[in-house]
């Protein structure tokens, strides 16, 4: 089996490229990144992006440019993953609708014209309307998205282009892959460029230092009432893996069995210690500093956190026999290590 993946150079294509690295079923795989795996000296090309052959395209160039680099990419393959998304600080609304929108359809036109059988689209918990107090989302929740995020309302107008183009062609399997938090330690870097930014990174890691022994942080202020599902990335490749090689169609909601609160945030990073914060005077201060440039992410994704979607993942657990390894508050504590030692891997996204 033959699978594309496209976006593999990021925190979760590097997960999904470890993924099908093991999996007999799949003999060949191509990694296609605006930024590929190099060995110049810019990266090392280790495990697993030496398992790929890259073919690097940048979604926002010329539409020319674009057709052709995907067409050679996803020529003779039984499966195109489809990952890319703008960076959580892209702030250029009309580079945000090249990366996602045009992006996504251009990946899909090109898996069409090639005769690819199955087209898997990463998307989101975000794309589902506010879930119920204290309960949990099925993948038949509304997809309404949530208004305020620009990234929500494009990945649910992605799903839209979606149901359009399985409609229109259906030999083709669509599959969509809904996730919760996807976390690593190898993408503390990454993570801390898109989210903190070098003011809350510096800030962050000056705290850490006062942290007493066995702890991370001295204290952890977090707003009241969030809940989180935090899935390691690794876990949400095996999801993806098994979505390929059993070609299952529809749609997938990947998240751990459960949830986090603040207190066991604080428990996890803190030796217990959390400071109460409201949560509109968390969204106000976040919507302030994001105006001012010291925070590199808009109140959007602070609104998506807020809508309490937590994922009921049965379908996959029944269908893809799938179950996450990981425990969550590991996954949390391994990856806030990782954004206060800025650590990375083989590749440009993840190291830097």
């Amino acid at each position: 089996m033959r699978v594309v993946v496209v976006g593999a150079s990021g925190n979760v294509g590097t997960a999904v490229l470890r993924a099908l690295a093991r999996e007999p079923v799949v003999t060949s795989i191509v990694g296609v990144a605006r930024r590929v795996p190099r060995a110049d000296g810019s990266s090392t090309v280790e495990f697993p992006h030496d398992a790929a052959r890259w073919v690097r395209v940048d979604l926002t160039d010329t539409a020319d440019a674009v057709i052709a680099g995907l067409d050679e990419a996803v020529r003779g393959a039984d499966a195109v993953v489809h990952l890319v998304w703008a960076s959580p600080s892209t702030r250029d609304p009309d580079v945000m609708r090249r990366i996602n929108l045009d992006g996504s359809r251009a990946v899909a036109e090109a898996a069409v014209r090639a005769g690819v059988p199955h087209l898997v689209f990463g998307s989101t918990s975000g794309v589902y309307a506010p879930g119920p107090a204290g309960g949990t989302v099925p993948e038949t929740w509304p997809l309404r998205g949530v208004p305020t995020s620009a990234y929500s309302v494009q990945k649910v107008e992605v799903e839209r282009m979606l149901d359009d183009l399985a409609e229109r062609h259906p030999g083709l399997v669509v599959t969509r892959v809904r996730p919760s938090l996807m976390l690593q330690r190898e993408a503390g870097a990454e993570l801390a460029r898109y989210f903190l930014g070098p003011l809350g990174t510096w800030g962050l890691r000056a705290v850490a230092k006062r942290a007493p022994e066995g702890a991370l942080l001295p204290a952890l202020p977090f707003p009241d009432g969030l809940r989180l599902q935090v899935l390691h990335a690794d876990d949400a490749a095996d999801a993806y893996r098994a979505v390929v090689v059993g070609r299952h169609p529809g749609a997938f909601n990947v998240a751990p069995e459960g949830w986090l609160t603040g207190d066991d945030l604080a428990h996890t990073l803190a030796g217990g210690r959390r400071v109460p914060v409201s949560p509109d005077l968390a969204r106000t201060g976040l919507a302030v500093a994001s105006r001012l440039y010291l925070a590199p992410i808009d109140v959007g994704w602070f609104d998506m956190a807020r809508a309490d979607v937590v994922l009921d993942a049965s379908r996959a657990r029944e269908l893809l026999h799938w179950a996450p390894t990981h425990d969550p508050a590991d996954v949390l504590r391994e990856t806030v290590e990782g954004v206060i030692a800025g650590a990375g891997a083989g590749s440009p996204p993840l190291s830097g």
